[in-house]
């Protein structure tokens, strides 16, 4: 499956490797590998906001903003550089938080800080990678952004008074993922940053000659010197050319699917993974497919796009014959409350585990810059890790059920199903204890109707942005696909 120039980039050795859940345990890693760098820090984020406390809580550690904690490193270490490379898109907002300006203030004035906006992208994309690197010795690369209303522990508490927003303003529950990566792999992905910083008018950046082992001390590797793939998406530039390594993963990690696809995504709106997902349902024992998604899209506009193409194309998939393998499924807090889904993992049978900035929509196969790495166990080095993906899978469903993985992994291997696992084991809504909600079609009016069937906020690549609607069909003919093999099943 893990070709180089395919469904990869390039495929590298990691010693060590780990899947890192939410964002209370990937701040305090962070911080604690950041403290260790000798050379060169290198983060790329959709945002960075100065003004969040990373370990708000741990006694063992101080209690102190993203920005005095950058300025103190560089401050500590007199031949440590950081690079922050960060989306231009809304950045005049940063000079509106609060005490966001004396902090930028503080890093344009120190000459081994280095902050650069990046623009560098077809109207209507975004800069949607989250890394960074460290010594091009350890590389964090995931869905979590280094920035306001992210930070949450894995307990996902209804009343948890450290879960605000640098105001002091409370936020909703967050759930999210990120990686952990050493070795090899790393100074990769140090490439990817390098890449961007170059597109972005900064000039070259310095690789670091000799490794450095700054890989967290509480954080135990579940991974050890295997390879790791990297996928990427660029969109078609005028300098560089359009990369679709992403959607032809996923395609491919569809195709290889024998049992299960387990999937956490802040949306389902792709139509490119909507039909590789339709022709394994099609199959009589093609493999079950659960998708773990937030109830509702964030924003005023999102929602009416994202959750409208949600709900047309989980109504064309459930009308076929295996409709049935197929569930979305919504985490809810003890008392009910939506969890908002951010993470992007993806995990097929005992095999696959993959994690990135990518969503299951179109702009991150086509339109948006994105990362993503995956562990396949089918490569000779990966042999033998069955059970630490199955401990994965059953950690994650743990989570959200409010159950131990282990019971969780007893009850999977006595039905052998993941949906039978799921349907067993959750708890009604609101009875006291974290579960998972089914997801339910909504009635869509006209207006959901029409946004979510032309694409609207989602378009497939950066053609479509200018295209008139009647060309941008959501589902480019899959409904029509689905209608025919169902009319044609029943006439035979």
């Amino acid at each position: 499956m893990l070709t180089q120039g395919e469904a990869c980039w390039r495929i590298e050795t990691a010693d060590r490797a780990a899947l890192i859940v939410d964002a209370d345990n990937y701040f305090r890693a962070a911080a604690t590998a950041m403290a260790k760098a000798r050379d060169s820090i290198m983060m790329v984020g959709w945002d960075f906001d100065a003004r969040i406390r990373l370990t708000p809580g741990h006694d063992d550690m101080p209690d102190e903003t993203l920005g005095d904690f950058i300025y103190r490193l560089v401050k500590e270490n007199p031949r440590l550089d950081i690079y922050l490379l960060r989306w231009r898109f809304g950045a005049w907002k940063i000079l509106v938080r609060g005490s966001t300006i004396l902090t930028l203030i503080k890093w344009f004035f120190h000459p081994r800080i280095h902050l650069r906006l990046d623009g560098r992208h077809p109207s209507g994309s975004s800069h949607h990678q989250k890394i960074v690197v460290i010594d091009d010795s350890l590389a964090f690369c995931g869905g979590i952004d280094m920035t306001a209303d992210r930070w949450d522990t894995r307990a996902h508490d209804d009343d948890e008074p450290r879960r605000t927003r640098p105001s002091g303003q409370p936020y909703g529950p967050w759930h999210d993922a990120t990686c952990a990566l050493h070795g090899d792999v790393a100074r990769a992905l140090g490439d990817v940053v390098r890449l961007r910083w170059r597109h972005a008018g900064g000039g070259d950046l310095p690789e670091v000659a000799d490794e450095n082992d700054c890989w967290p001390d509480d954080l135990e590797p579940q991974f050890r010197d295997v390879d790791i793939g990297i996928a990427r998406t660029l969109p078609d530039m005028p300098d560089w050319q359009a990369v679709h390594e992403i959607e032809a993963l996923y395609i491919a990690q569809i195709e290889a699917a024998e049992r299960y696809i387990y999937a956490e995504s802040q949306y389902f709106a792709s139509h490119a993974i909507a039909r590789a997902m339709a022709e394994r349902l099609d199959e009589p024992n093609g493999p079950e497919i659960v998708i773990v998604n937030p109830r509702s899209a964030e924003g005023w506009l999102e929602p009416i796009a994202m959750d409208s193409a949600r709900a047309r194309l989980f109504e064309a998939l459930s009308q076929g014959t295996g409709g049935h393998r197929l569930k979305i499924y919504h985490p809810v807090t003890a008392a009910g409350a939506e969890i908002y889904v951010h993470a992007k993992i993806f995990i097929v049978d005992d095999r696959i585990v993959r994690i990135g900035s990518s969503n299951l929509n179109n702009r991150s196969m086509r339109l948006d810059t994105e990362c993503d790495v995956v562990f396949d166990g089918a490569r000779p080095a990966n042999h033998g890790y069955e059970d630490q993906i199955r401990a994965i899978l059953t950690d994650l469903i743990g989570e959200h059920l409010d159950m131990r993985p282990a019971d969780v992994d007893a009850a999977l291997r006595e039905s052998g199903s993941l949906i039978d696992t799921i349907e067993a084991l959750r708890h009604p809504v609101g009875d006291g204890r974290r579960t998972l909600e089914p997801y339910t079609i909504p009635d869509l009016d006209a207006v959901h109707e029409f946004v979510a069937d032309n694409q609207i906020l989602d378009p497939e690549g950066p053609d479509q942005m200018f295209e008139t609607f009647k060309r941008r069909k959501l589902l480019r003919g899959l409904l029509g696909q689905m209608r025919e093999r169902i009319t044609h099943r029943r006439s035979s």
